[in-house]
């Protein structure tokens, strides 16, 4: 007997999707269809085929039956529940919305709990793990707007903007637990790793709704009083950014070089790249939290840190740009975790400031302004930047410049001073270390910028934390992961907690567990 035999048959328990298959084969041979062109086709097929996918997933729910349980159904504390009632549920997956029926047990004043729930792993709300993990990977990636309409473009679930948010919360909620239990992972692969150990961090600002701002922020915001009404003047701002504080943490095999090296690797990639060999960051881990305080974060990355170097053999960096809140709790948390690592001022930032005091000395788009530059850059990298901060101010003195026209000087020079312990870059470039932040520059922009910034965004509290975690798991490699974890810590929150011992079996229709008749027949 064929399969298309059977579907008339009681035995068959997929005759709903063969009839599904059927009318569209049907229709595919219609002469509408076959006038189509490839592309009208393509996008025939692709929504009928959602439906197909639909029905043998109604069908093999309904497979399984009423999900009655083969044992008594104790809940947590003891509690027996002896009633027995059946119920019906909804499940919105990926290819539209199916049907659950269920058996649910209860007694006098008790919660109604049903093992099947259990056994399918569901969630209490409407959409499936499914549906939440596309929503997770879109709002990672654009708007919650742009979301809803590509879900809808894409699938057969249909999912309003509030609940978008919510999904996207509720995929972010083991973030945390997560890493924790990568612990272990992260001892392993330690052995394997670079010999450098580099922690990096930086904040971003992200615009908030008025009640999610900090509370000095919010009281700013209130008390400023802006010249016009429809917009902002020169200088002026809205006061409503929240800072995400960002954190890199990844290992690398030391670099050795010489100020001419470096000085040489910053032209252009076309003129140096055969003599690039650098190595590349390992095992690097990024996130970011704008819920969390600065210093929680900063002794995250420090905990982070230490998983990588469980017997003490790495050379601990930390990368930074002159930021005095972010030194100071830097400086805090190594003494906490007892760590003494090598502070370094980001050699990018001291660029910026040089080119100012060129800029300054010798005028904007000038040759000599260039050349200034490269010659007090070869210096500072030499480790002489006091010297080179002493140089440019008698230059300006014996130029008689005025304290505005020497601006750029003076902020270079006091620059250089304030931040002299973390400038001997001749040996750190010697010792193999790194001196730049591009991880945590590229972290900060792929992780706030590029998604947090967008036209016209203000976020939330909750749903920009969700969206910095949904988006440090992509940045990190670690999303497929993430979600084998996440869907075993829902089971766990959800079902173990609620019985006695383990959630009881139910019984499975005979059909299921002998399905021969269900094998092609030639």
């Amino acid at each position: 007997m064929t399969i298309q035999a059977r579907a008339t048959t009681k035995e068959h328990p997929f005759a709903n999707s063969q009839r599904v298959f059927d009318g569209r084969t049907e229709q595919l041979s219609s002469d509408k269809v076959l006038r189509m062109t490839h592309g009208d086709l393509e996008r025939l097929l692709d929504k009928d085929g959602r439906e197909i996918i639909r029905q043998l997933f109604q069908d093999h729910l309904d497979l399984r039956g009423q999900g009655k349980a083969e044992t008594p159904v104790v809940a947590a504390h003891g509690i027996r529940r002896p009633h027995e009632r059946l119920r019906q549920r909804g499940l919105m997956t990926l290819f539209g919305e199916v049907k659950v029926l269920r058996m649910g047990y209860s007694a006098h004043g008790e919660e109604t709990i049903f093992p099947r729930d259990a056994e399918l792993n569901l969630p209490s709300e409407l959409y499936s793990h499914g549906v939440e993990r596309r929503v997770a990977e879109e709002v990672a990636k654009v708007s919650f707007d742009q979301s809803v309409a590509s879900i809808e473009a894409t699938t057969g679930a249909t999912v309003a903007k509030r609940q978008v948010e919510e999904l996207a919360v509720r995929a972010a909620l083991d973030f945390d637990d997560f890493y924790a239990a990568k612990a272990v992972d992260s001892r392993r692969d330690a052995a394997k790793s670079g010999k450098v150990l580099v922690l990096s961090t930086d904040g971003k600002g992200i615009v908030m709704r008025p009640k999610d701002l900090r509370e000095p922020t919010r009281r700013a915001a209130q008390l400023q009083e802006h010249k016009l009404s429809k917009r902002l003047s020169p200088g002026e701002k809205q006061s409503r950014k929240r800072m995400a504080q960002v954190v890199a943490v990844y290992t690398i095999a030391p670099f050795i070089r010489n100020p001419e090296d470096f000085v040489r690797d910053l032209r252009p990639v076309c003129e140096t790249a055969e003599l690039l060999q650098r190595p590349r960051p390992e095992h690097k881990r990024l996130w970011a939290s704008i819920e969390k305080p600065t210093k929680q974060v900063i002794d995250t990355m420090f905990e982070e840190a230490l998983l990588r170097d469980p017997i003490g053999d790495k050379e601990w960096v930390a990368l930074i740009d002159g930021n005095p809140s972010q030194l100071s709790f830097i400086k805090a948390a190594a003494k906490r975790y007892a760590v003494k690592p090598t502070i370094i001022l980001d050699i990018i930032h001291v660029i910026e400031y040089l080119w100012g005091a060129g800029i300054a000395l010798h005028g904007e788009g000038e040759p000599k302004t260039q050349r200034w530059v490269s010659e007090r850059l070869l210096q500072i990298l030499y480790g002489k930047s006091s010297q080179v901060a002493a140089g440019m101010r008698r230059s300006a003195t014996i130029r008689r410049m005025t304290p505005r026209q020497r601006t750029g000087v003076d902020k270079c020079a006091n620059y250089l001073l304030k931040y002299r312990r973390y400038l001997c870059y001749d040996k750190y470039l010697a010792s193999g270390f790194p001196i730049a932040t591009g991880v945590i520059e590229g972290a900060c922009r792929y992780l706030v910028k590029d998604r947090m910034d967008i036209t016209g965004a203000c976020w939330g509290l909750k749903g920009a934390e969700a969206v910095l975690k949904l988006r440090a798991l992509r940045a990190s490699g670690d999303s497929d992961a993430y979600w084998q974890f996440h869907e075993a810590a829902h089971y766990a929150r959800q079902y173990l907690d609620l019985y006695d011992s383990a959630p009881p079996s139910t019984a499975l229709p005979l059909v299921s567990r002998n399905r021969k008749h269900l094998s092609l027949v030639p």
